[in-house]
């Protein structure tokens, strides 16, 4: 092999996709995964040296995305600029990007998208949902958990308002129609119970919020605790809403009975939660296409 052939060999090794680690896939079945991508850009990249064709690594951009860095893509990270950076409580933020202009994030209802950190020098990806309103212009808002161990709530916890942080997306295949809040549309009868589990009263999120949506004539919710025991220490508006210990197969048995139609049911949680929840609302009489675990 000459100089020419062994340089040209180093360039092509040079421009070969690396394979992602498992911490930079979110596990929560995106389309495209980051795998996904890596598989698509080896294939091209196997083709264009088999070619010695360089110019074939660029791929063929859609019409609709050239010369637009500003719309939310699936297969490629976005800058956003963090302008606000609240702690909800000791463990929870609600984060506020930016947009530019007037311009909407363009999710539609059960769709999430996934955030991309570095923690000594280990990228890591996680989905997140947004929990602004569908028709925010100028800003999005997702609310962010964090956990003592977690590597992406080390990344989160060292935010400032003015940094960056990298999105993309769509993802989700759970799509709600008509595509618009529900409390939005006078239109729109659908009977919503919010059933959310926390360790205890202090760790409930979003409380003014939450207890705005329940004044509509379609919503109620429910609190699960599973940290405390008496009512005693809860404020009465939230005495007659709250159980304590899991949420089990006698609260479901008892949610599902009391709904005038059969309910579709939506859980979100870890893997084992959302697997209990399904033997639960199984065993409370639904069928599998009567529940959507995210």
């Amino acid at each position: 092999m000459d100089l020419k052939e062994d340089s040209d060999a180093k360039a092509w090794l040079q421009l070969k996709p690396v394979a992602p680690l498992p911490s930079q896939c979110c596990g929560s079945g995106c389309s495209p995964c980051v795998f996904d991508l890596y598989y698509r850009d080896l294939e091209r990249w196997e083709t264009a040296q088999a070619r010695n064709d360089r110019s074939l690594l660029s791929g063929k951009q859609p019409p609709e995305t050239r010369g637009c860095s500003t719309k939310l893509s699936p297969e490629t990270f976005l800058a956003f600029h963090i302008s606000t950076l609240e702690k909800v409580t000791k463990d929870t933020y609600l984060v506020r990007f930016t947009l530019a202009g007037h311009s909407q994030l363009g999710l539609h209802p059960g769709q999430h998208l996934v955030l991309r950190g570095t923690v000594d020098g280990l990228e890591i990806q996680r989905a997140y949902t947004p929990i602004s309103p569908v028709s925010a212009e100028g800003y999005f808002e997702v609310l962010i958990k964090c956990y003592r161990m977690g590597l992406m709530s080390r990344y989160v916890e060292s935010w400032r308002p003015g940094d960056t942080a990298f999105w993309r997306g769509p993802f989700g295949s759970f799509l709600y129609e008509p595509n618009k809040s529900i409390t939005d549309n006078a239109d729109d009868e659908t009977f919503v119970t919010l059933v959310g589990c926390f360790k205890t009263f202090e760790g409930i999120y979003l409380k003014t919020f939450l207890q705005e949506q329940a004044r509509f004539w379609n919503v109620r919710t429910f609190f699960v605790l599973s940290q405390e025991a008496s009512p005693e220490q809860l404020p009465w508006s939230y005495r007659d809403k709250t159980r304590f210990g899991r949420l089990g197969q006698e609260l479901v048995d008892e949610l599902v009975a009391c709904c005038r139609r059969k309910p579709f049911t939506l859980v979100c949680g870890s893997a084992a939660f959302t697997e209990d929840m399904a033997r639960c609302l199984l065993s409370a009489g639904l069928t599998e296409d009567s529940y959507f675990l995210f």
